[in-house]
């Protein structure tokens, strides 16, 4: 190999070494997020773990609920998956909010909210953290 070949796939490897160190994986941790009430909704805390409602790509979003607080009826222009992390969450689908249409989901369980499908949420047996996924840019718009 020529001294000019070898000083270009040095020069490569280190621009390399540069990018992957720039992107080098850090752990989140949902303590250190910046928590907000989301809808300005009592007993609601919501934090974006990975890009936001306004980013175009993948995001993650994660939600806090108090005993007994609910989120209204309401719906996003993306589809939306959510996994149950800790306690059970009440998912109901409809634009009314209708304790007795809704279904237990439960710590390790999952949800699907396709996009533009009004649901309603509620911590009726106690606290509940779960964490929504999808594509962005996204919204939320409640219906009552």
């Amino acid at each position: 190999m020529t001294a000019a070949r070898t000083l270009f796939v040095l020069a490569c490897c280190a621009a390399l070494s540069l990018t992957v160190q720039a992107e080098s994986p850090k752990p989140i941790h949902p303590d250190q997020a910046a928590w907000s009430a989301p809808l300005g909704l009592g007993g609601v805390g919501g934090a974006w773990l990975l890009g936001s409602q306004e980013d175009e790509g993948i995001y993650q979003y994660r939600v806090r609920l108090e005993p007994g607080a609910r989120i209204p009826p309401h719906i996003h222009p993306d589809t939306r998956n959510s996994t149950v992390l800790k306690g059970t969450l009440w998912v109901g689908f409809g634009e009314s909010f209708d304790e007795d249409a809704m279904v237990a989901v439960p710590e390790g369980g999952l949800y699907l909210a396709p996009a533009g499908t009004p649901h309603y949420l509620w911590a009726r047996d106690g606290a509940v953290e779960y964490q929504e996924n999808g594509v962005g840019p996204s919204g939320t718009r409640v219906l009552q």
